[in-house]
């Protein structure tokens, strides 16, 4: 597109987080930013620090000295930084190990009863939530998710097919406990909130036990959903 874009006189800037893509498209002009996929400018809440990478970003298109230009953001990525005193804002149990698609749903309904109120209040104290691509309410998460554990393909009117409602249940659970582990104090380092859900969270184990069944199911787009979209690598069991 930034090619396209280019040819029609209009100059582009790409804020890149990938480098092997980059350098197989070859934009005109990027700066290539070692941030988390989804974070082009950073953390959160950053205000300056999010001016600094667009400004890089927007000098690029003062340079006429291509037809490549790529810079680098000289800064490591700030969710990386740990907050040593940092507590999750919700006291869960350890996830046990569990057995069936009923375990799975009892486990986990448990669980979205102690987080829902944390997230509420994380809502009240920010105004916004990134939650609602699931097209279904909370509640109704833990019953639609055993059922693809139990082998079946359910799905719903806002969606046109199973892979698709479940890869946005994935998304809005990820999103709400996300939320929600920030409620109170100041916020962790995203490697924390990770390392908090995939490592002590029953949500977490159970998209990768969803990963594992959606890998083993005959429906095309659900194993290539499931396999992409559920469970980032660093978090895959050994």
């Amino acid at each position: 597109m930034a090619h396209m874009l280019e040819e029609r006189g209009l100059p582009t800037t790409v804020l890149a987080l990938v480098l092997p893509q980059v350098e197989k498209t070859r934009p005109p002009r990027a700066v290539m930013l070692p941030f988390m996929l989804g974070r082009p400018l950073g953390e959160p809440n950053d205000p300056p620090f999010q001016r600094r990478v667009l400004m890089q970003a927007l000098r690029l298109l003062e340079r006429a000295d291509g037809p490549v230009v790529l810079e680098h953001f000289p800064d490591d990525n700030p969710s990386w930084f740990d907050r040593p005193d940092w507590e999750p804002a919700i006291s869960l149990p350890p996830p046990s190990e569990l057995h069936g698609p009923s375990a799975w749903e009892a486990a986990f309904r448990i669980e979205l009863l102690a987080v829902m109120p944390v997230w509420e209040r994380f809502k009240t104290r920010f105004g916004r939530t990134t939650v609602g691509l699931a097209g279904q309410p909370p509640e109704a998460w833990p019953a639609f998710a055993s059922a693809f554990l139990n082998g079946d393909l359910p799905t719903i009117p806002q969606h046109d097919t199973p892979a698709l409602a479940l890869r946005f249940l994935a998304d809005d659970l990820k999103a709400l406990y996300g939320e929600a582990v920030q409620a109170d104090g100041a916020p962790p380092s995203a490697r924390q909130i990770d390392q908090w859900f995939w490592r002590r969270t029953v949500a977490g184990q159970m998209l990768i036990a969803l990963r594992d069944v959606s890998l083993k199911s005959e429906n095309n787009a659900l194993r290539t959903v499931g396999g992409r979209f559920f469970v980032p690598v660093p978090y895959l069991p050994v």
